[in-house]
């Protein structure tokens, strides 16, 4: 089934807070590989200006595609999940995540298109923190292998 294109636009309520722990940004940047002093000492990321560990950039991916569950498990949008891989991931930060910062993230239907029979969904996450301050913004490109044919 194809991508109800009527979705094109549509925003989903802010998620749950996501509260951003030192421990996980450790253990996150570990798990990438990324041995930046920043991500994983408090005294490191406080000689560059921070209030405590800064998370990688991909970080944000975490909170974002929590919050794109809301979008993409929507039944009116048509999405088959069992039919998707991931395209492409992009973000435009503000400042970085920091531990301590409880984030919430509100997700848009950004495009939906169709390239060699397969559904492209585009989706925005909007990351900020409970009290208004946009941290990130995410864009997700996710491909529905095959359903755009099935529209034809």
């Amino acid at each position: 089934m194809a991508l109800n294109k009527d979705f094109i636009g549509k925003v989903y309520p802010a998620s749950a807070p996501y509260s951003v722990g030192r421990e996980k940004v450790r253990e996150f940047a570990s798990a990438i590989g990324d041995e930046n002093p920043a991500y994983h000492d408090v005294a490191a990321a406080r000689a560059l200006g921070h209030g405590d560990v800064i998370a990688p950039p991909t970080f944000a991916f975490m909170i974002s595609f929590r919050a794109s569950s809301a979008a993409v498990h929507d039944p009116g949008l048509g999405l088959d999940y069992s039919r998707v891989v991931h395209g492409e991931q992009r973000f435009a930060y503000d400042r970085p995540i920091t531990a301590g910062d409880d984030l919430v993230c509100v997700t848009t239907i950004e495009n939906i298109r169709e390239a060699a029979g397969n559904d492209i969904l585009t989706t925005r996450g909007d990351v900020s923190t409970v009290e208004g301050e946009h941290i990130v913004t995410t864009w997700t490109t996710t491909v529905a292998r095959g359903t755009a044919e099935e529209s034809s």
